[in-house]
């Protein structure tokens, strides 16, 4: 058991971080407040290897681990969580038109995914099934060689934006076990989508429903197998609680470091807020939590990597875990900052902003102690 990261791990760690210190912090409060999807940023990221993080270097990918996603995430969270997380969110799209697609497919959609030329996002969450994702509706009937969808997704990250959407359907009968992947491009006749949504935070991303109404896509574009797609989608999951969790360290990283600056420049009572024991205490306990998330989140991305079978256990606990205590690490910076704290002068309500939803996506904390109990009680 080695927890030091190797030279490779450190240099690209050590490139997310000036990219996210040069390139994303000095904008994040403005993408914030004007609702900016930042493309060009987003491709001068992906022209570090950030938008294929772990798809084969054969179209164009990274091919790099899962504990170093985790990395990368938790330094361009620290900068803009928002942007970060759709970071995420379109590498958990190309990875699964990588690991399931055929050779075709793979080399039709990964290189412009693997640059940002293209944008890409996961459809799975529906306005009637958000935790029971098993009970989705969105229909696709077969008809000759295309599938024709009719149904809706909701809260899409990238919604009428991305260039590609992967998206569970159900081609069979009820549950799991009738539902398939396909890959819907923007442009196809019956693709549409709903308004913008107007969101607490997460506002440098473009969110909103997608739509489909005698929506012909080929069968061409299904990955794997008909009745395969919940497991892809689930195998998607177990690297995206992952991430999340990591854009959750990077916000609480910096809200901390904001709060430990503060303290010592602040001063109540005729001396630094630092002199007090009870602010030392305060942040004693906020990075003790960072860190323990933080080797939460490290361990699940090895055994993800490992293709272990405690995997699934380790990412659900890992985000339950990191997504809490990010949150209300951030919660207790802006509590040091009084009054400040909740001035958009200062990123802390940002960052609360943008950590508030780590606790609601790729699955809610409560959907995660589902999971791991089930682990528990079945064995």
């Amino acid at each position: 058991m080695d927890f030091t990261l190797t030279d490779d791990q450190r240099a690209f760690q050590e490139t997310a971080r000036n990219f996210a210190r040069d390139e994303m912090a000095p904008h994040a409060a403005r993408w914030d407040a004007e609702k900016v999807f930042p493309e060009d940023t987003l491709r001068a990221a992906a022209a570090l290897g950030f938008g294929g993080i772990y798809v084969k270097d054969d179209v164009g990918g990274s091919g790099l681990s899962r504990l170093d996603a985790a990395l990368i995430m938790e330094e361009l969270s620290a900068a803009c969580p928002s942007t970060a997380a759709y970071i995420s969110i379109h590498n958990m799209a190309a990875w699964m038109i990588d690991a399931f697609g055929d050779d075709a497919q793979r080399q039709r959609f990964l290189p412009r995914l693997c640059t940002m030329e293209h944008f890409a996002s996961y459809c799975l969450t529906e306005p009637s099934a958000g935790s029971d994702a098993a009970a989705l509706r969105t229909r696709a009937v077969l008809d000759g060689d295309h599938y024709v969808l009719d149904g809706s997704k909701a809260f899409i990250s990238g919604g009428g934006r991305s260039d590609v959407y992967v998206v569970m359907v159900r081609t069979g009968g009820d549950g799991a076990g009738g539902i398939s992947a396909l890959v819907v491009e923007r442009g196809t006749p019956g693709l549409s989508f709903g308004k913008q949504e107007d969101k607490l935070g997460w506002n440098s991303q473009p969110t909103a429903a997608v739509i489909f109404e005698n929506c012909r896509v080929p069968v061409a574009n299904r990955l794997g197998p008909e009745g395969h797609g919940f497991k892809i989608a689930m195998m998607g999951l177990d690297g995206g609680r992952i991430n999340i969790g990591a854009c959750s360290l990077g916000g609480a990283r910096a809200s901390l470091e904001a709060a430990s600056r503060y303290a010592i420049e602040r001063k109540q009572f005729g001396k630094p807020l630092a002199d007090f024991q009870t602010t030392q205490f305060k942040l004693a306990d906020m990075a003790t939590e960072l860190e323990a998330a933080r080797l939460l989140i490290h361990k699940a991305a090895a055994l993800l990597d490992a293709k272990s079978p405690d995997a699934t256990q380790a990412s659900a606990m890992a985000k339950r875990f990191a997504t809490d205590a990010g949150f209300r690490i951030v919660n207790e910076a802006l509590q040091l900052h009084g009054g400040y704290g909740y001035l958009k002068d200062f990123p802390i309500e940002r960052y609360l902003r943008d950590l508030r939803v780590h606790q609601i996506l790729e699955g809610t904390n409560e959907i995660m102690r589902i999971v791991i109990s089930r682990r528990l009680l079945t064995g």
